[in-house]
């Protein structure tokens, strides 16, 4: 098996919490949809692609992964409830076995903080500490080994709110 790339990156800007009934209802704003699209571009530009974008199946979350999607940066989109806000990292590691199977060798998850960062902080280091925080956005990537459990494992390679990916 080869190393995988990984790639977190949270949603783009949403309509503020508040403004809906059900939070998880939440969609990307105008402001959103302009910047995730413009770091969406700059991803291709870079030429990165993904075997695949898991994406949580809150609108906001979904609408970023289209929008990656349309950019052409996968042909393949999936849905999984472990990305959404409070899901469990050991239902995702489990899902990462059976698709290492697959051949992929570069996968982005779209979701959400503070989960995100804590998901990198576990992969990187075998905790999580509260310290990596991920711009709407914006992007982490991470080495992960070829077959060992990829906690406390991995290596991180780009760390970068859409500012520095736009520039």
């Amino acid at each position: 098996m080869a190393k995988i790339e990984l790639y977190l990156i949270r949603h783009g800007i949403a309509a503020e919490h508040g403004t809906y009934a059900n939070d998880d209802e939440r969609p990307l704003t105008e402001d959103g949809i302009r910047k995730t699209r413009r770091v969406a571009k700059r991803l291709f530009d870079l030429n990165i692609r993904f075997s695949l974008i898991l994406t949580s199946p809150l609108p906001r979350a979904r609408q970023t992964a289209d929008i990656l999607q349309t950019y052409r940066l996968s042909a393949q989109l999936e849905e999984q409830m472990a990305l959404a806000p409070g899901g469990d990292i050991a239902i995702w590691l489990s899902w990462l076995q059976n698709w290492r199977q697959t051949g992929g060798d570069c996968l982005a998850l779209v979701g959400h903080e503070p989960d995100l960062g804590e998901w990198a902080e576990m992969l990187i280091w075998g905790s999580a500490r509260q310290n990596l925080i991920v711009k709407k956005a914006g992007v982490i990537g991470l080495l992960l080994p070829e077959s060992e459990s990829p906690i406390g494992r991995s290596q991180l390679f780009w760390f970068a709110p859409p500012r520095l990916i736009l520039e």
